[in-house]
């Protein structure tokens, strides 16, 4: 799959970003924060990320080691993305498929990350 440049955000609308990404496939994972929030995550640099609204929304959660930033917005509680260090350096954004505009689920194959026994967090 070619990359591609999208647009999403939350629920309400407060939070909007834009990120230019490679989707081969959607990542589901069964760390405690994934499994219950239902997200379908697909990964880019940061430097492929641009947040065009919402800084002022976002409210940000961290715990163990607190190396990646969950953010959801204030407002509607939707966790679009969060941002955080990659495995090896250098700093990734892990959007939510489920929150980008017009991506169809279906057309994207799923594999399942085992984040419940091997935590990067």
């Amino acid at each position: 799959m070619a990359e591609k440049t999208y647009e999403g955000g939350c629920h309400c609308g407060a939070v909007r970003y834009r990120v230019t990404a490679e989707v081969e496939r959607a990542v589901s994972c069964n760390c405690s924060i994934c499994s219950k929030t239902g997200a379908l995550l697909a990964f880019a640099p940061a430097e492929r990320f641009e947040l065009l609204r919402g800084a002022d929304a976002l409210t940000d959660y961290q715990w163990g080691k607190k190396r990646i930033h969950h953010t959801f917005c204030r407002h509607c509680g939707v966790r679009s993305f969060a941002r955080g260090e990659k495995p090896g350096g250098g700093e990734m954004v892990a959007f939510n498929l489920r929150c980008v505009d017009g991506v169809d689920l279906g057309a994207i194959p799923v594999v399942s990350h085992d984040g419940r026994s091997t935590p990067i967090d």
